[in-house]
């Protein structure tokens, strides 16, 4: 059984979580300029087993998909050519930037860690992946 990989895509930097072999735990991996990543999945896929690949699913309030959206589908399209035998899911990931940042702060982070957003990237693809873990 291969590993569950999580991303949580933004324009700049995606964030990116992972789970352990057994798919129990979900852990934060990383965070990779977003014009890197194609390249670091190939790295990564190559180096491990990779059975899902979840990728977050930002929506508003009412359901509708956010504005970052547009910017993510044209990703979808260069996952599938790029890596044709990979599932891709989506995971709904309302709040999880606000979450992650509150787990920063419960976690006794002081002022200036918590201005690391490529942390917070990757704190909200391990929630991501917590969640999509939940659903299954």
């Amino acid at each position: 059984m291969g590993r569950i990989l999580a991303l949580d895509y933004g324009q700049k930097r995606t964030g990116v979580a992972v789970t352990d072999e057994l798919r129990i735990i979900a852990s934060g991996l990383t965070t990779v300029p977003t014009n890197d990543l194609i390249p670091f999945l190939t790295q990564y896929l190559e180096e491990e087993s990779v059975d899902v690949l979840v990728v977050g699913e930002p929506k508003q309030m009412n359901n509708q998909p956010s504005e970052s959206e547009v910017y993510i589908t044209p990703f979808l399209k260069q996952l599938s050519v790029s890596f044709p035998n990979l599932k891709v899911v989506r995971q709904d990931e309302r709040f999880t930037s606000k979450m992650a940042f509150q787990s920063m702060l419960d976690g006794g982070l002081k002022k200036k860690q918590r201005r690391n957003k490529e942390l917070i990237d990757e704190i909200s693809a391990t929630l991501i992946l917590q969640d999509y873990l939940k659903r299954i």
